[in-house]
């Protein structure tokens, strides 16, 4: 049994967070000790955390105030293994680890497409952690874990970081047994008394999603009985209901919030789109295969051109076309449900629990590759 340790700033509702929450529990599940550390504390996912991971709040005001804190801890408990997550608080672990003698085993990893996500955040601190990050990543020993081979790419390509400084370790996006698990009860009454096609997506309202470049496409299709449900929240949900009403589609869109099951509504649905600008690994499109239903992605960096097998498991397109993306949705909604069904929950397996474990524990303990 080793003791590994998963450093965040909190457990927000992000695919970072969620994605952490999980890895925590498989780990367990793979016969280790896990502790989750949260810089500040609290979150969406905290609900879902496994209750054998021991869960530890610093209750820091800001992240970047946490390193003194964090370096207490890191000196007075000793773990075999130390993994930070996003680009901030990796910033902040590294600065804690090296002060508390512990760096040697500090792992770091990067969720999204470096070059993109800089420019997200604008705030000072995080903005300052973006510029001095690559450097630390050339310098600290061990190498930053990727969610996909295009990040890795990325952070070599645009940034100091070589080839070495980087290694890949896929989500574990899936329970082991998803495949006999039925769906979950969908929430949304279009998806529970559907009397017309509903077209699901899910994420946060922001830039990145691409919900305009969606919103645009579904008020091009050819069929006016066609519904779309955008399940998350943020900055835009205001822009993106004025854009439904100009474009004369606000009574067959909804932008309900976020869903404690979002696998139940994309089940429910006659398709999935996922329209971003730019991805890590979107863990949303893998868990939309899983269900079987139909899915159309952006050909975004990084992630669906991999998962999807470069098209061949589901339709590709550019990203910011809503010409293209209602084309291949309207083809999809034509299509028999079931073609290709087996295809796409056969490109989800590869994101089962207890194969990404394994790669995050070759990375994490320098074991060989699975």
């Amino acid at each position: 049994m080793k003791k590994l340790l998963i450093i965040l700033h909190d457990l927000s509702a992000g695919g970072a967070e969620k994605m952490m929450t999980r890895l925590a529990g498989a780990l367990v599940d793979a016969g280790n000790d896990v502790t989750l550390l949260m810089l500040t504390g609290g979150g969406f996912h905290a609900a879902n955390l496994d209750p054998r991971v021991k869960k530890v709040e610093l209750q820091s005001q800001r992240t970047a105030r946490a390193v003194p804190a964090l370096a207490r801890f890191l000196r007075a408990n000793r773990f075999d293994a130390q993994l930070a997550a996003l680009t901030h608080v990796n910033v902040v672990a590294i600065i804690a680890a090296s002060l508390s003698g512990t760096l040697a085993r500090l792992h770091v990893s990067e969720r999204n497409t470096f070059s993109h996500d800089k420019h997200v955040n604008q705030g000072f601190m995080v903005r300052q952690a973006y510029r001095v990050a690559p450097l630390l990543y050339r310098l600290i020993p061990n190498p930053v874990i990727c969610v996909s081979r295009g990040v890795a790419q990325d952070l070599v390509d645009t940034t100091l970081a070589r080839l070495k400084d980087v290694t890949i370790a896929d989500n574990p996006v899936l329970d082991d047994d998803f495949r006999d698990k039925p769906p979950g009860r969908p929430s949304h009454r279009w998806l529970l008394q559907k009397s017309s096609p509903v077209i699901v997506a899910v994420g946060r309202l922001a830039p990145q999603k691409g919900f305009d470049t969606l919103i645009n496409a579904f008020a091009r299709l050819p069929d006016a009985n066609v519904r779309l449900v955008i399940f998350g929240e943020g900055a835009l949900r205001a822009q993106l209901l004025e854009q439904a009403r100009t474009l004369g589609v606000a009574d067959r869109f909804d932008v309900p919030g976020y869903t404690r099951d979002p696998m139940a509504e994309v089940a429910a649905a006659d398709c999935f789109v996922l329209s971003s600008r730019f991805e890590g690994s979107p863990n949303a499109l893998v868990e939309a295969l899983s269900t079987g239903t139909p899915v159309v992605s952006t050909r975004c960096p990084h992630g669906p051109q991999d998962i999807l097998i470069g098209g061949l498991v589901a339709p590709l397109v550019a990203v910011d076309d809503p010409s293209a993306l209602a084309q291949a949705i309207a083809l999809q909604l034509s299509t028999p449900r079931d073609l290709q069904r087996q295809s796409r929950i056969d490109a989800a397996a590869r994101f089962m629990n207890a194969s990404a474990v394994e790669t995050y524990l070759a990375a994490l303990l320098r074991r060989p590759s699975p």
